[in-house]
């Protein structure tokens, strides 16, 4: 592939100036996400960096019981692995394709020699992870005080910034995982969205029908987080 088209293909990738780019380029790899792929689960040390292209990653934290909820979302704005630059080498959060698609890895020692040289790259991760810890938190307000018809609407329309279409393909218990809700209270969800004619929804596959109508139907909580990547990522999520 051309290195131009590689580039363009990743935010991160995108923003980082030529010299940091070249000496990265050799230890770029391709790898697949297909849906429901577990790229790291709870405690475990991340042996890579995944810089998605099309493929959308959640950070989920789970339970003991077995249930879990959706903290984040990852797309082609930023990478998956930010414990292995900020120096934890693990996290409490696992990580699972939410949609399938494209993507890059880089072993991790290669990015901690990189970003131990306290040059551009350091700068610019540090950016995406401060907006990555803003949409954490809000995630967090969000299913503490808002309803579930607005927490879908605010996660279908962070999953949208993150695609190309106006499709997603999932399964309903990914979905519910992701929520942290049961697969009723999806159905329930997905069907009001629907019956306003926003959605069409049928087994896993979400086509979205009235983008405006979504960003009127959720909590402010969207906004908070897609303003702050705008600050923090222009180039990215300018309007």
């Amino acid at each position: 592939m051309d290195t131009r088209i590689l580039k363009e293909q990743n935010w991160l990738f995108k923003s980082l100036p030529l010299a940091e780019w070249e000496r990265l380029l050799p230890y770029i790899q391709p790898f697949d996400m297909p849906l429901g792929l577990v790229l790291s689960e709870s405690g475990d040390k991340m042996n890579y960096v995944y810089f998605p292209t099309t493929a959308i990653v959640s950070l989920l934290y789970g339970l003991e019981n077995g249930s879990s909820a959706e903290i984040a979302v990852v797309g082609n704005e930023g990478c998956v692995g930010v414990a292995i630059f900020m120096g934890g080498q693990s996290t409490l959060s696992s990580s699972v394709v939410q949609s399938a698609g494209k993507s890059y890895r880089i072993k991790a020692d290669v990015i901690l020699e990189e970003f131990g040289k306290a040059g551009p790259m350091m700068h610019l991760f540090l950016r995406y992870t401060q907006a990555l810890i803003t949409q954490m938190s809000q995630t967090a307000v969000c299913n503490r005080h808002h309803t579930l018809d607005q927490q879908f609407c605010r996660w279908l329309l962070l999953s949208l910034d993150r695609l190309t279409s106006n499709d997603l393909v999932m399964t309903q218990e990914l979905i519910s995982n992701m929520l942290g809700v049961r697969r009723e209270g999806v159905t329930e969800a997905a069907l009001k969205v629907q019956k306003a004619g926003l959605i069409s929804y049928s087994r896993g596959h979400i086509k979205i029908l009235d983008r405006k109508g979504l960003e009127h139907r959720t909590c402010e909580c969207y906004q908070v987080v897609k303003t702050e990547y705008e600050r923090l990522l222009p180039d990215k999520f300018a309007v």
